[in-house]
């Protein structure tokens, strides 16, 4: 999150870095096996004035954690003239379910030690912690670093203030007491476009709007009549529970 990426630039390097490819992944069978599916339900009518997140109440995530995490990935995509953000689709609600799932408790990851932070990347992760674990003990620690720089937790303080917290925990130059600060940002990146392009049954791209800012087409059984046409693909997502942008 570095400076460049700030504003509607961040948006842009959002654009830069995601592929068809990547999409069509996470699209489909990229998360679907570590998120679990939102219930199903009726078809919402499409709200006349800007999106907002359906209301949810998390099941992992203290109000105060969750609190935490609808303003980080609110900064992290930010809504603007292009479009709604990761706030507005409901990343929050994707990461909650998230937290409910094998992969979140490393069910299918080699937990045995010895574990050694200082060992060649080659050697794979090096820390006896699971996501469940390092969102705990990171949204505790980033609490405390903004209450020892700014006297209130990270909710409540302003953008900028927000912004540079986040530029400070990706870069590691903010010392967390339980969990790097760089591995707990790169988490919560990760799982923000994660829940900002995944198919909408995980409980993000609410409205399809990660889909419709790359052009995505979704789960549509056939498009590529479309292929190398040189055009631009007329017709909106379609998730996999059949529902239209």
């Amino acid at each position: 999150m570095s400076q460049e990426k700030k504003g509607s630039s961040r948006r842009e390097f959002l654009l830069k870095t995601i592929t068809l490819a990547p999409a069509v992944a996470i699209g489909t069978s990229g998360v679907g096996s570590l998120t679990a599916a939102a219930p199903a339900m009726a078809k919402e009518p499409v709200p006349s004035g800007p999106q907002r997140a359906r209301t949810y109440q998390p099941s992992w995530f203290t109000p105060e954690e969750y609190a935490f995490l609808q303003a980080a990935v609110a900064r992290l995509i930010p809504a603007d003239d292009r479009g709604p953000g990761a706030l507005e689709a409901g990343v929050a609600e994707y990461i909650d379910r998230q937290m409910n799932t094998p992969y979140a408790t490393g069910a299918n990851w080699y937990m045995q030690g010895p574990f050694n932070p200082e060992a060649d990347k080659a050697l794979g992760y090096q820390l006896p912690l699971v996501p469940q674990q390092i969102y705990r003990l990171g949204l505790a620690d980033a609490d405390a670093a903004a209450k020892a720089k700014h006297g209130s937790v990270f909710a409540s303080l302003r953008a900028e203030q927000q912004d540079a917290l986040l530029e400070a925990f990706e870069a590691g130059s903010v010392e967390f007491r339980q969990v790097p600060s760089t591995l707990f940002f790169s988490y919560l990146l990760q799982n923000t476009r994660e829940g900002f392009f995944s198919d909408p049954i995980h409980g993000g791209n609410q409205g399809m709007v990660g889909w419709q800012l790359i052009g995505f087409p979704g789960a549509r059984a056939d498009f590529m009549d479309w292929v190398e046409r040189g055009e631009r693909y007329p017709f909106p997502p379609v998730s996999i529970r059949g529902e239209r942008s």
